[in-house]
């Protein structure tokens, strides 16, 4: 398996896929569910509320009582592709003989930063040229909900979609560019509220021709300052 494959941090477990997204969606209201998750939901109660007495609060006062709890179960929502595997999403393709650019724009995408664990709110942009088969246009925002629901890079996250994607289409190029703010700038550190990281991967024909990339770039950003 090549270095940094979005299958790397992947736990498929004798073939399962973990909890479905349709399970940690509904965590607040199936305790059922929630024991099947594989997420220790008790270690990480017992972490935050470590983490509230460690910044001096009383993690038994009525606002906080229930806090460690919420927290274990927001986590399980939010890391919940580590237990998903996002090929499955790729596994139905459709013959049809079209060999421009498909692109997908302004995917929204929410992922955490793996160095403060602290939200990363943007949009994905996605280009492919097909070799003779096609993907559902839902497929490419449910792989990058799987890819990103993980801690996170973004240099990292750019470069797992576009490798996916050319491998499961056997497409003819494959680009991804992607917007996002990270709260580790925004809320902290050199408090920067507006500013935006922007990275792409090129792969295949967008990487080989420059009036490819081009193109690309024109349609995803058009005329914008």
């Amino acid at each position: 398996m090549p270095a940094n494959s979005p299958l790397d941090h992947m736990s498929l477990n004798g073939g399962s896929l973990g909890v479905p997204a349709a399970a940690v969606d509904d965590l607040d209201d199936a305790p059922a569910k929630l024991r099947r998750s594989p997420v220790d939901l008790d270690r990480i109660r017992r972490a935050v509320r470590e983490i509230l007495l460690a910044v001096g609060e009383d993690p038994e006062r009525e606002g906080l009582r229930e806090t460690p709890d919420r927290v274990a179960r927001m986590y399980a929502e939010v890391f919940q592709g580590l237990h998903q595997d996002p090929r499955v999403h790729l596994s139905k393709l459709f013959t049809q003989k079209y060999d421009e650019m498909v692109l997908v724009k302004d995917i929204r995408l929410v992922s955490f930063c793996e160095h403060h664990l602290l939200p990363v709110v943007g949009r994905a942009h996605v280009a492919y040229v097909p070799n003779g088969k096609v993907v559902g246009l839902s497929k490419i925002p449910r792989v990058i909900d799987v890819l990103a629901r993980r801690p996170q890079l973004q240099e990292r996250l750019t470069e797992d979609v576009a490798d996916l994607l050319m491998r499961e289409l056997d497409a003819k190029g494959v680009a991804v560019v992607i917007e996002a703010s990270h709260s580790c700038m925004t809320i902290r550190g050199v408090n920067k509220p507006d500013s935006t990281f922007v990275t792409s991967a090129m792969r295949g024909v967008f990487k080989e021709r420059l009036a490819t990339r081009s193109e690309v770039m024109s349609l995803i950003f058009g005329t914008r300052s």
